[in-house]
């Protein structure tokens, strides 16, 4: 028995003809059987396949998509749901007193408060949510467009807007902290097990329809390491997460451009050698995410280099467009030049652009609400607008979904802590979010919150519902998204939101 299990480790030691082949490799002799081993069908090898296919074997929707491509607009910090798109009167009405002093159904003894509340172990942050004195609306508001839709005076750009717009405004979350952040681009809690974010999904899913760019592009974020999570692709693949691009058309990716001393030809074939180097360790290593994503990166970093610069060119544009995305102006440039590059980027077929118009965190809200949102509103509503009335005026709100979103929204009580006495705390029970373009209701209003909108009424929508929409308008079935030895949860798949489309 002894014996039998010797000869058992000396055969484990003896390499498989696949790795023996993959080391011998490191020679020129090695890359020619690299190149025989690509087409031996009685090895192994097909593992390879993948590795150098992984786009063209992608990209068979589930069903007729009614969008190409999408952009999502991420507020960081939670914008309030009160001041933008969903003012409340009774705030006014009822400002000072006390939730169980109005004639409403103390939110705070809802069941609802139970059912969509999670939170961590730390008294400093279970205290949110249980402000009971109400504060007043800060920015007055009326009805705008042939939909008669509100809007807050915040965003008068933005209001001419409304009869194009589809305001969700019943969408909820659990996380009372600023991971929500991450949970509204992934559908997990912190508490759990990290998902691949939306755009991931979007990645993973659909093919590419420009070979030259990304599928996924990230513009203005993450700006933190524990953001990263926003646009992470986890079991995926790292082939799969979001690209940050700078708009910088000299240096829109950082350490990706050839130095001057290095001609077009010398670089490809420097590229060609790393790329034969790394398919020979695919060989040995055929289910290496890592490697499989190098693989990718090399042959994308090439293409790029010619095609991102000429995507976020701005001379290419007119007078007219700059000075319609706020171009011409110190307090809109900055985001309106992230909403004009994910107009280009989904011009030239790039599946999902992420745009960060805001530094990380700004619309939190704690104390001086009204200069801090009168200030945001104004560096972001006049690009957003912009972006709608583009996409309008080229014929592209057919092809391409807006998404526009926050992580949740703010609390209809004054926050009292550290002496506060003009700003909301955080609020995942009840936010709005709204939509636009392919596949999408116009001009149209779906759920509410209650009088103090606090509770998202109804089911509302929790955050993979809107996951799910998206995902539905491009074709894909988030059901069928799924990875073997990765059993997602039935909160991870959400539910189409039919009630805003088409």
């Amino acid at each position: 028995m002894a014996k039998r299990t010797n000869q058992s480790a000396e055969l484990c030691q003896c390499p498989s003809r696949r790795a023996f082949l993959a080391d011998l490799g490191m020679g020129f002799t090695g890359m020619a059987l690299g190149a025989m081993l690509s087409a031996d069908g009685a090895t192994a090898a097909a593992d390879l396949l993948p590795l150098m296919t992984d786009d063209r074997r992608q990209g068979a929707s589930h069903f007729a998509p009614r969008a190409k491509s999408i952009i999502w607009i991420f507020l960081s910090g939670g914008y309030s749901h009160l001041e933008t798109f969903d003012p409340k009167p009774a705030l006014n009405q009822y400002a000072g007193m006390t939730f169980d002093k109005t004639p409403f159904e103390n939110p705070v003894n809802s069941p609802l408060q139970k059912q969509r509340f999670r939170s961590v172990l730390a008294e400093e942050i279970n205290v949110r949510d249980v402000y009971p004195t109400i504060y007043p609306m800060q920015v007055g508001w009326k009805k705008h467009g042939e939909s008669g839709i509100e809007v807050t005076d915040w965003w008068p750009h933005l209001a001419e807007c409304v009869d194009d717009l589809c305001f969700v405004r019943n969408m909820w979350t659990t996380d009372n902290d600023h991971a929500a952040e991450n949970q509204i681009h992934t559908g997990r809690h912190r508490l759990d097990e990290p998902q691949p974010s939306v755009g991931s999904w979007v990645n993973y899913g659909l093919g590419s329809m420009n070979d030259n760019l990304p599928k996924f592009v990230v513009l203005g974020g993450p700006t933190r390491s524990d953001t990263r999570q926003s646009i992470d692709s986890y079991y995926l693949g790292p082939q799969h997460a979001g690209i940050p691009l700078a708009l910088d058309p000299k240096e829109p990716l950082p350490f990706g451009h050839r130095v001057a001393s290095q001609t077009d030809a010398e670089q490809r074939r420097e590229y060609e050698l790393i790329a034969r180097l790394n398919e020979l360790s695919a060989v040995e290593y055929p289910t290496d995410q890592d490697l499989r994503a190098r693989i990718r990166a090399y042959e994308m970093a090439f293409k790029m280099q010619t095609a991102v610069p000429e995507a976020i060119d701005f001379t290419t544009e007119t007078e007219a467009t700059a000075k319609l995305y706020g171009l011409d102006k110190d307090t809109t440039k900055a985001a309106g030049e992230k909403l004009l590059a994910a107009r280009k980027l989904v011009e030239r077929g790039v599946r999902f652009v992420q745009v960060f118009p805001s530094p990380y965190g700004v619309w939190d809200s704690h104390q001086k609400l009204k200069d801090n949102h009168t200030k945001l509103c104004a560096n972001v509503d006049q690009p957003v607008a912009g972006l709608i009335q583009d996409l309008k005026q080229r014929g592209l709100m057919d092809d391409v979904t807006v998404v526009f979103c926050t992580e949740f929204g703010r609390t209809p009580g004054l926050e009292l802590r550290a002496g506060g006495k003009d700003g909301r705390d955080h609020h995942p029970n009840g936010f709005t979010i709204w939509m636009a373009g392919a596949g999408i209701k116009r001009g149209h209003v779906h759920g509410a919150t209650d009088e103090l909108g606090y509770h998202a009424l109804g089911e509302g929508h929790y955050v993979t519902d809107l996951h799910a929409t998206v995902l539905h308008l491009l074709g894909l079935d988030n059901r069928r998204l799924e990875i073997p030895g990765r059993k997602r949860l039935e909160i991870d798949h959400g539910r189409v939101i039919t009630e805003i489309l088409t």
